[in-house]
């Protein structure tokens, strides 16, 4: 933590958002490299550009880039060879020179350039598993349904391109996803061996060769009378696929949208793929795990069960066990629990294991010794790693500190752990994790920046006995004789906790400028168990309100904190909290809302998944958990935010919030003491780091505006 006199880069927004950002983490066979994804602000701070760094796996050592282009690299994984795969948009030399695709790429291990293993159309979506023993890989892309070979499948975007259509014709429900429209391509899973690259200059030559013969074809037939001159079709069509590259295989063919969001493993020889699809049915669909047979595309359903989803499928080693969740759809009765099972391979043998344990697994990966699952969960606001034993027993915390743990990676050779970790001060940095879970940080080009202020846990009795806890973010130099001022900031989700760093939602900004943040963890939160979850199902307005009040009564009598000087904001299910809380107390001077859910029936209705809105509430608790029904009531002066693109949070709710504060509150001339943040091109999150700069930039004016009686000062470049 840094002292009062120190300067961070949370001291200025610049300097902020050109903080380098460690993204992701992926493990080599031997266990002795990790190879990181790095975010770095691009020269005109408007994106982040990625790069591939190797770091020592074993700790010391220094990192080293590996990876440099004006498109950057993400996805990294590893081939059982020990060559690194990965997804870039970097141009081609011997593909087509406009083409912007992300494709496939390999890094060989005995060293070189990375060079090509995919030339799609349409790019390549993600690295979808690769396997431990041989060198095929899966990937996810995205296919025009009317294209029955990859050639023609490449023609059809080409005259979509040529014609400028966008159009999309839907026969299925959703049509769109967070942030961007469905369709008309379909996400398939596609086997490649990348064993099987030719690159030799006899394969190069054979290549050219055949394109010259059919450009040759092509302007005979051009030439003839009565001959179709539509060139750029023609051309694309008649253009094979390259010979020097491994031809994809498709293991899901016509799949509609059961491939969206598809979780899949390999088995460790790649003979079979285990992936979890959905089985669509009317508005939703149910996951279910399916083997699939690489070499011949033949499928066998393993598990399905209607209004049950199996999900996050994991193989074993051995090749001979795969593990997965099996989760009840919940109904506005109760939610459900998050089951881990095992079982063989085939499908038989199925069972539940560690019944017991109250925690839900966000993921799940073999022991090197097949005895085990490792797995992460929210627990107790922290995001610890647990070793579930197959044998019947208990589910063990390896790790027991106040960090969050992601991109978990097991170390074949030695059983230890890489992983991700970070907390509310320190963002995501790679560390080791022995067998008795001792943990080594690993070398990183990100160095954790130094953070202000202190944190420290605090905790609060609700009004049903039930033990509410959350993160008190303090300034420097708060005390009795100087009490900061206090922002209660609410998570979204709302199956969510305040546990680990989020590059977006950073409340070490607000902390540096003086104010205490309140991460609090009310009812619906993860991590406490289902009981704790129940509390607040269906009932949204109620234990989640009055726990968030509890929590914050028992920070604000603290003789550091100046209760007289308080704010909340909240983004998403925060939102809408934001919101509830605004109609139903006067107690803070100023409410931020961002992305925020403000009449359910209506949000409902226009989300992007709206089967699993209605499916978890009433209709009764729909209306009378809705905050805009309480418009009248407000008495706060609220900042409305809310982007165009935002597809889980229609605009409707945020343009309906604002229209409802105007007819209750806007005086003769129309002005309010509400102010609405509008991003016509952003979504749900608002990303782009010049748009987070303006936001944050806003939020601080209005907080000093109402809570510190600022005049407000309008950030300059909202003209």
């Amino acid at each position: 933590m840094a002292t009062p006199t120190d300067s961070t880069p949370f001291d200025s927004l610049t300097d902020y958002i050109a903080l380098p950002r460690v993204e992701a983490l992926a493990l080599s066979p031997d266990g002795r490299t990790a190879v990181l994804t790095v975010a770095a602000l691009k020269k005109d701070g408007t994106g982040y550009e990625r790069a591939l760094w190797a770091v020592p796996a074993t700790g010391g050592g220094t990192p080293r880039r590996l990876t440099r282009s004006a498109k950057g690299e993400a996805g990294a994984a590893f081939t059982a060879s020990g060559d690194i795969l990965f997804v870039s948009a970097r141009p081609d030399s011997e593909g087509e020179a406009d083409d912007e695709s992300g494709q496939l790429w390999l890094l060989p291990a005995a060293g070189g350039e990375a060079r090509p293993v995919t030339r799609l159309a349409g790019g390549v979506d993600a690295i979808a598993a690769t396997a431990e023993a041989s060198d095929r890989v899966v990937i996810s892309a995205s296919l025009l349904p009317c294209g029955d070979t990859l050639e023609s499948e490449a023609a059809l975007r080409a005259k979509r391109k040529e014609k400028k259509v966008s159009a999309i014709l839907h026969d299925t429900y959703p049509v769109r996803f967070w942030d961007h429209d469905l369709g008309p391509a379909e996400p398939h899973l596609l086997s490649i061996d990348v064993d099987a690259l030719e690159d030799t200059i006899a394969a190069l030559v054979d290549e050219a060769a055949a394109e010259v013969a059919a450009a040759q074809e092509e302007a005979a037939q051009d030439a003839a009378p009565g001959a179709d001159v539509d060139a750029a079709a023609s051309a694309t069509e008649d253009k094979p696929y390259p010979a020097t590259l491994p031809r994809p295989r498709d293991l899901t063919p016509r799949p509609g949208r059961s491939a969206d969001h598809a979780e899949a493993a390999l088995t460790p020889d790649g003979a079979t793929l285990i992936a979890s699809i959905e089985q669509r049915e009317q508005r939703a669909g149910r996951r279910v795990i399916v083997a699939i047979d690489t070499a011949t595309g033949e499928r066998t359903i393993l598990f399905d069960e209607v209004d049950v989803d199996y999900e996050m499928p994991a193989v074993s080693h051995d090749g001979t066990r795969l593990a997965y969740l099996r989760t009840v759809k919940s109904t506005p009765a109760a939610p459900t629990d998050y089951e881990v099972w095992v079982a063989d391979i085939d499908g038989g043998g199925a069972r539940r294991i560690v019944a017991d344990w109250d925690r839900w697994a966000s993921s799940l990966a073999f022991a090197a010794d097949d005895s085990a699952l490792i797995a992460t969960a929210d627990d107790d606001g922290r995001g610890p790693v647990f070793r579930l034993p197959l044998d019947g027993g208990t589910a063990v915390r390896l790790t027991d500190d106040d960090f969050a743990y992601s991109g978990v990676a097991v170390d074949r050779t030695t059983g230890d752990l890489v992983a991700l970790r970070s907390s509310w001060v320190v963002p995501p940095h790679p560390v080791r994790i022995s067998l008795d879970g001792t943990t080594t940080p690993l070398a990183t080009p990100a160095a954790s920046p130094t953070a202000p202020g202190s944190i420290t846990e605090v905790e609060a009795t609700a009004e049903d006995g039930a033990r509410v806890r959350g993160w008190l973010l303090l300034p420097d130099g708060a005390s009795a004789d100087a009490p900061a001022p206090l922002l209660l900031w609410i998570h979204g989700g709302p199956l969510n906790s305040w546990n680990a760093w989020s590059w977006r939602w950073a409340p070490l900004l607000a902390v540096a400028r003086g104010y205490a943040v309140l991460l609090p963890d009310p009812g619906l939160s993860t991590g406490y168990g289902l009981d704790f979850i129940a509390r607040g199902w269906n009932s949204w307005g109620d234990k989640p309100y009055t726990d968030l009040l509890a929590i914050t009564d028992a920070v604000e009598a603290r003789d550091d904190i100046d209760q007289t000087r308080t704010a909340a904001m909240g983004g998403s299910f925060g939102g809408y909290m934001a919101n509830w809380v605004a109609g139903h107390t006067d107690r803070f001077r100023a409410i931020v809302t961002h992305a925020s859910l403000w009449a359910l029936d209506q949000f409902a209705g226009t989300t992007d998944s709206s089967e699993y809105w209605q499916r978890i509430f009433t209709p009764e608790a729909m209306i009378e958990h809705s905050p805009h029904r309480f418009v009248r009531d407000i008495r706060t002066p609220l900042l409305v935010v809310h982007g165009d693109k935002d597809y889980r949070v229609p605009i409707g709710e945020g343009l309906r919030l604002w229209s409802e504060l105007a007819e209750h509150h806007a005086d003769e001339g129309g002005r309010m003491p509400h102010r609405f943040l509008y991003f016509p091109d952003e979504n749900h999150w608002v990303l782009k780091p010049q748009h987070a700069v303006i936001w944050y930039e806003t939020v601080f004016a209005f907080l000093a505006e109402h809570v510190r009686g600022e005049e407000f000062e309008r950030p300059e470049l909202l003209g």
